[in-house]
């Protein structure tokens, strides 16, 4: 049976690590958004010998007093620091494929994580299978691991940090330690990844200390240690940043709890508050709330349809919840569903906005392989009850039926996803190539995404505000900007940015003088402060 299951394990870590590295660069060759432009663009400059560094500003909160400024002040570094090292193994700075390696390695690693999890759960290499390929073929997420962004480095050390829990939960005493350990890395790696990544730490002391369990006590050594190795694995980043900013953690990012919408992300000033909250409107606290939970454009839209859709897959969601509801007690799921509830909970009521808006789809990669593993065994709950009310049927075959019809599912699901969102490598399209051509290599220029125009271009600069235009020339002082593009502009005066700036289009401050540009949607002004 050792020999059976090792020959299991063998083929399906060939296979996932195939099957990843071909996933990943057939769906995604390039960046393709702001957040995989913006990692990417740390990891080129540090292994081109920057540093971490940002010669321009996606956002105004924590904002620096000048530029080029640390990196990193919003988003954590692990993401950037995983590409660059990819670059730096094969000497191939710039080069997307290089950087992008690691990342087919987490991924086949999270693969691994749900074969396992299948397997323990479950109890034969057909669960094993079966989680491990739902976890490879994940519906949504498919087109994103092998993205330069937070999902496979967070999916990879969320899943292991409940993994570890877990298994410190339910281990024998002298063999508690090493998991405890585990958990206090991934934790650490998870909080390097995503700034939410420190509810992993939070969930690793509520597990220990339930007080249902008359054990916690036990745990409690335990608990401390996953702390310190979580702590000696972020002192670096702290350090950094003490000497960066003074603080061992950015401060700022705290205001995405008030935001009135989205776009307060690019207030100029960061001036998101409680009382800025309510004085807007009294309901505005909660709508804003309703709006996480169901969406701003139907009952799907928001974080409930993220759930049903994105993590369960649409057919797997009932499965996965009868597989939980089953084995709730189990001492090993419980840092998992802990971790479940607290960050549906956390990107719905506290950070509504960047909670729907891709932080919960971003956190929940962790739960990927979980929710994989417990959809398995939830069919096969529901196939047994089923069973016994028709005594035609026979379980086992109907189990293995089943399976193969869920996993060919989500095969489909995920490959109808992926095929009409593909990345292609990225080239500089005409905008960038004018930019290019009539500005000066060292200018920097208002935009809406100034990390896109960094990688095309190199040039440096400021997002939009979020702000009437009479902010401009303050922005343009503190950080030498000199001009100003707007984008996708329309007959109606429309644009690629807050609606505050669409009266520039028909009525220009005096501050901003048109130039010629041959770009008939776009409009480029040169700044005077």
């Amino acid at each position: 049976m050792g020999a059976f299951t090792r020959c299991h394990r063998l083929f399906f870590a060939l296979f996932a690590l195939a099957a990843a590295f071909a996933i990943t660069r057939w769906t995604v060759a390039g960046p393709g958004f702001t957040d995989a432009f913006y990692h990417l663009n740390a990891a080129n400059r540090l292994v081109s010998g920057l540093g971490l560094t940002d010669p321009y500003l996606w956002t105004y909160i924590a904002a620096p007093p000048a530029l080029p400024a640390p990196s990193h002040l919003y988003w954590m570094p692990l993401t950037s620091l995983s590409a660059a090292l990819g670059m730096w193994a094969l000497n191939a700075p710039g080069d997307y494929a290089a950087a992008q390696w690691p990342f087919a390695l987490m991924y086949a690693a999270l693969a691994g994580c749900g074969f396992w999890l299948g397997r323990r759960l479950g109890g034969s290499p057909r669960h094993a299978w079966v989680a491990g390929l739902l976890t490879l073929f994940s519906g949504y997420y498919l087109r994103f691991w092998g993205t330069i962004d937070t999902f496979a480095p967070y999916g990879l050390a969320g899943a292991l940090c409940l993994i570890g829990i877990g298994r410190a939960l339910t281990e024998q005493p002298r063999r508690r330690w090493a998991w405890w350990a585990l958990a206090g890395i991934g934790a650490g790696l998870g909080h390097l990844a995503r700034a939410d990544g420190l509810l992993l730490l939070m969930v690793g002391w509520a597990a220990a200390l339930w007080p249902w369990d008359k054990g916690r006590q036990a745990h409690l050594p335990g608990a401390a240690l996953m702390t310190l190795v979580y702590g000696l694995t972020m002192l670096p980043w702290f350090i950094r940043n003490l000497n960066a900013v003074g603080t061992p953690l950015p401060v700022g990012g705290a205001q995405a709890m008030w935001f009135t919408e989205y776009n307060d992300l690019f207030n100029y000033p960061p001036d998101s508050s409680l009382q800025a909250l309510l004085a807007k409107d009294g309901g505005a606290f909660f709508r804003a709330r309703w709006e996480a939970f169901a969406g701003p454009s139907g009952l799907l839209s928001g974080n409930l349809g993220t759930f049903i859709a994105v993590e369960g897959l649409v057919v797997m969601t009932p499965l996965m919840v009868i597989g939980l509801w089953r084995r709730r007690r189990e001492p090993f799921l419980r840092a998992f569903w802990l971790y479940a509830l607290g960050v549906h909970l956390v990107m719905t009521l506290v950070f509504p906005f960047p909670g729907y808006r891709g932080g919960l789809f971003h956190s929940a990669a962790a739960l990927v392989p979980w929710w994989a593993a417990l959809g398995v065994v939830g069919l096969d709950d529901v196939v047994r009850a089923v069973a016994r009310r028709r005594r035609t049927w026979r379980p086992a075959v109907a189990q293995r039926v089943f399976a193969a019809a869920l996993v060919i599912a989500a095969i489909g699901l995920s490959l109808a996803i992926a095929l009409p969102n593909r990345v292609p490598p990225q080239t500089p399209g005409l905008l960038y190539r004018e930019l290019t051509v009539r500005l000066p290599s060292d200018a920097r220029v208002m935009i809406n995404d100034p990390a896109q125009l960094y990688y095309f271009t190199g040039l440096g600069g400021v997002v939009l505000p979020n702000e009437a235009p009479a902010v401009i020339p303050e922005i343009a002082r503190r950080y030498g900007v000199e001009y100003l593009l707007l984008e996708a502009v329309t007959e109606s005066g429309q644009a690629a940015a807050p609606e505050a700036l669409w009266s520039i289009l028909t009525d220009p401050p005096a501050f901003l003088s048109p130039l010629e540009f041959p770009i008939p949607d776009a409009r480029l002004y040169a700044i005077y402060p």
